[in-house]
């Protein structure tokens, strides 16, 4: 639907339409929380709720969209990191729903000035630069790896004590400080080796 905007401050009449339009933005670089160069783009569906705010408070009010878009995404992008691996942030890529929700609300605030609402938006391109595309990959895999290793670590002693515990408990054998320290060692490399552990047969004592 389409309406006419009246001459009551010295224009002609002009036609608005108060159509849902459909935007999708061009690849914008940002600089993320980190510093981080990456690529954005977003597509917003926009329509005009006041047609005298539209025409006469902005010169384009359309271009005012585009440029409002560009302004928005650029502020969202340098407001969190894009990942990390640790889960103790907000991320671009990791929190799609509330950095969508924040999108929209920063594109309302800016585009209200011109009688212009939101209905909906999200990103639908978001990655690393391609001049760091490659070393940041390498980096999300070491991060990976290290997060990987530390919930292994972590899961093997606690097993460990679960397993001293139980046998102290049940009064299964009696061990001195150096034995449960063998034990403990044996155990940790069984529950955190890479490979398959073989079974050594010790027929002497652990002092000889």
């Amino acid at each position: 639907m389409k309406v006419c905007a009246g001459s009551g401050r010295g224009f002609g009449k002009a036609k608005v339409s108060l159509r849902a339009n459909n935007l999708i933005s061009e690849k914008i670089k940002v600089n993320d929380l980190r510093g981080n160069p990456i690529e954005m783009a977003a597509q917003v569906v926009w329509r005009v709720t006041d047609t005298a705010q539209a025409l006469y408070d902005v010169d384009d009010y359309k271009a005012f969209v585009l440029a409002q878009i560009e302004a928005a995404v650029r502020t969202i992008g340098a407001r969190y990191p894009y990942d990390d691996f640790t889960h103790q942030e907000v991320t671009l890529r990791g929190n799609h729903d509330q950095v969508g929700g924040e999108l929209r609300l920063e594109l309302m605030e800016r585009l209200r000035v011109a009688g212009i609402t939101v209905d909906e938006c999200g990103f639908t391109h978001l990655a690393y630069a391609q001049e760091i595309a490659g070393a940041m990959l390498r980096r999300q895999q070491a991060e990976a790896v290290v997060a990987a290793r530390k919930t292994l670590v972590e899961g093997a002693v606690g097993m460990v004590e679960m397993a001293l515990e139980m046998l102290s408990a049940k009064n299964v054998v009696e061990l001195d400080d150096e034995r449960r320290a063998a034990m403990v060692s044996n155990l940790m490399v069984v529950l955190c080796g890479e490979r398959d552990t073989q079974p050594v047969v010790n027929t002497g004592s652990l002092y000889s």
